[in-house]
């Protein structure tokens, strides 16, 4: 149980934003299948990079790693070997399902377990693909749940539309295409994270998108012995842009934040709202574009949160819903049901630990709906569930509270993706 920091009177200074969790992830398993040696700076530490880490290791690959400096000794895509043991993600369904993708062409046995949260997560989005394209695996409810037993075989491309927006479908559907024959080509009903696209780009990999729909040709090497800086992730920075939003006088910079355009709807829904978010420092020469980012105290109104937009902010729908709470009129989140099969079901966990404070917040099918104006927040003893997302949401909107005491059940969790998270908290109000 932690005793949060309530009743702010204005947050000033500027914060180095952790590195990307998706691109970290996605760095570590594309250098240990590229040949030569390839170096990533500003990796993120959190729990949840960790795991990929340790899996790769367990297939062999040599990995060193000094803080956010790692070193990835590659071994190609086919000198990775059979491990001895269980590969165990922990908490990370992006190293579960992307796993998936690659170990489903390797000419070997292996296991993919994760803890509690990740034995409830849905699997068959990724696993049904993959065995269309020839892929021998099985789990529990016919491979929708860990832990999924993979075989390794031989792996033909196909031509696939997915019925969601998912980077980590259309990215473990990439890996495994990688070592399959013809072309694979996947359609997506909007166009999620690109993080993949990039990332095979700039391992030498010809990959072509246009619009929705991504084309793959099988048979590729990724070239490594290059070297991967990691952006500040904009899921992270979030919490700080709201909170520097809500807090009265407050001002503050995010330095070096990823500015991906399939990323970036946290920043058009808080523009939409009425906010004005300031560049400073743009760098768009590597793969992944990023900036400062200057955020202040605003006056902002409700809107409707629905559609394509979606895929871009899934992962910033806890803390939208905390700054809808304080903006004049009321907000409408829509086309949300992913949000179910995460760490947590987060619609229902933030309409939960949201109401414990005071918020006037309406579950729905597929969202919620959130009557802001102001609402007074008191405190309350609320609980992460064990989702880190809940938990850095629920540390900010203790902010905001002025009677009361805030206690957070859990918040442990908040380390899978933002260790220091607490620290730069404290930072900003010293």
């Amino acid at each position: 149980m932690k005793k949060l920091i309530t009743n702010i009177k204005s947050l000033r200074g500027e914060l180095d934003i952790p590195g990307d969790k998706s691109i970290s992830h996605r760095a570590v398993m594309f250098s240990s299948i590229a040949t030569g040696t390839t170096t990533v700076e500003n990796f993120l530490e959190g729990e949840d990079c960790l795991s990929t880490i340790h899996c790769f290791r367990k297939l062999g690959v040599e990995i060193e790693q000094r803080g956010t400096e790692v070193t990835v000794h590659g071994k190609g895509l086919k000198g990775l070997v059979e491990p001895t043991e269980v590969l165990d993600v922990g908490n990370s369904g992006t190293t579960a399902r992307l796993m998936m993708g690659l170990l489903a062409g390797q000419p070997f046995h292996s296991v993919v377990v994760g803890d509690e949260s990740i034995a409830k997560r849905p699997m068959k989005r990724v696993t049904d693909p993959l065995r269309k394209m020839g892929a021998n695996i099985h789990g529990r409810a016919d491979a929708n749940f860990t832990p999924i037993s993979i075989s390794g075989s031989e792996i033909s491309n196909i031509e696939f539309h997915s019925p969601v927006a998912s980077a980590q479908v259309k990215s473990a559907l990439l890996l495994a295409a990688l070592q399959g024959e013809g072309e694979m080509v996947i359609h997506e009903p909007a166009k999620s994270r690109d993080h993949t696209e990039r990332m095979l780009q700039a391992f030498g990999c010809e990959i072509e998108e246009t619009g929705n729909t991504v084309r793959l040709k099988g048979n590729q090497t990724l070239t490594g012995g290059i070297h991967i800086t990691v952006p500040g992730d904009i899921s992270s920075a979030a919490f700080f842009i709201v909170a520097a939003l809500i807090v009265p006088n407050s001002k503050i910079t995010l330095k070096k934040v990823g500015l991906n355009k399939t990323r970036t709807g946290i920043i058009d829904v808080v523009e939409q709202m009425g906010a004005t978010v300031f560049y400073e420092n743009k760098n768009e020469d590597g793969p992944e574009p990023y900036a400062d980012l200057i955020v202040e105290t605003s006056e902002l109104h409700g809107i409707e949160i629905s559609g394509d937009i979606m895929p871009r902010l899934i992962d910033e729908i806890p803390i939208i819903a905390l700054l809808a709470t304080r903006v004049n009129g009321t907000t409408v989140i829509k086309d949300a049901e992913e949000l179910k099969v995460k760490e947590t079901n987060r619609i229902r966990t933030v309409v939960s630990e949201l109401t414990k404070m005071g918020a006037n917040i309406t579950e729905t099918d597929d969202g919620m709906i959130i009557v802001g104006n102001n609402t007074p927040l008191h405190g309350a003893e609320v609980n992460s569930y064990g989702d880190h997302r809940i938990g850095m949401m629920l540390a900010i909107a203790a902010l905001i509270v002025e009677e009361g005491e805030m206690l957070l059940q859990n918040s442990e969790a908040i380390s899978v993706s933002y260790p220091n998270f607490f620290d730069h908290l404290s930072d900003l109000i010293s």
